[in-house]
């Protein structure tokens, strides 16, 4: 399931962190990949030793975890703390799948904000493989795109300018894609017909239905 989300900075948010990470020190990306993704990477991320980082991972973790889209789609247990990319021009990151472990956390849902503008860089694009093809994504600063960890992706070469994002990855509190789906279909059902017909004895079988689903299908 791929879920796009506006908004989840405001403007207010992306001018601190584009202010912040204007004033932080900037290392080679393949520091933070594995064996394999290492050698498709080229990127730079903001250094993990460096004292402004912890803020604007706790800001992007917070800004996550109150907006409702995220919460439904992901069913979070752990947000892990966000890195923070730039890639200028020539720089790409190549197909890879991350890692399904990190820090001890099993990942399942990958997330990339958006921290620059679509208009400030050319290419740069973040495409998503799947059956049925490839999806490219490209959002407004301050979107996020939910996908997979399961998911093949990449980074399309940047041409012009500079694209800046903060990725994180999720572990849910339910495992399975398909399971997050139908849970996350469901409830998207249950506030579209509570906003046309309010509370009625159907909304509520609706209600225990998709609470017994998750009672089932819950690791905590």
């Amino acid at each position: 399931m791929l879920i796009m989300i506006a908004n989840v900075l405001d403007a207010d948010n992306l001018r601190w962190l584009r202010n912040n990470l204007e004033q932080t020190r900037f290392v080679d990306g393949r520091q933070t990949a594995g064996r394999e993704a290492r050698v498709v990477k080229n990127n730079e991320q903001v250094d993990r030793g460096d004292p402004l980082l912890e803020e604007m991972q706790e800001l992007v973790i917070d800004r996550l975890l109150t907006n409702a889209l995220f919460r439904m789609a992901t069913r979070p247990h752990v947000v892990r703390p966000p890195l923070f990319s730039r890639y200028e021009p020539g720089m790409e990151y190549g197909s890879h799948v991350d890692d399904a472990i990190m820090g001890g956390m099993r990942t399942d849902v990958s997330v990339t904000i958006f921290l620059s503008e679509p208009d400030e860089y050319d290419g740069g694009e973040l495409v998503i493989e799947s059956a049925a093809g490839e999806q490219d994504v490209k959002l407004s600063a301050g979107s996020a795109v939910l996908y997979p960890t399961t998911s093949l992706h990449r980074v399309a070469p940047v041409s012009r300018g500079e694209r800046r994002a903060a990725v994180t990855w999720v572990r849910s509190l339910v495992r399975d894609a398909g399971e997050r789906e139908l849970l996350f279909d469901l409830e998207t059902a249950r506030h579209a017909l509570f906003e046309r017909l309010g509370k009625t004895p159907e909304l509520d079988l609706l209600a225990k239905t998709q609470s017994n689903l998750l009672r089932r299908w819950a690791e905590d």
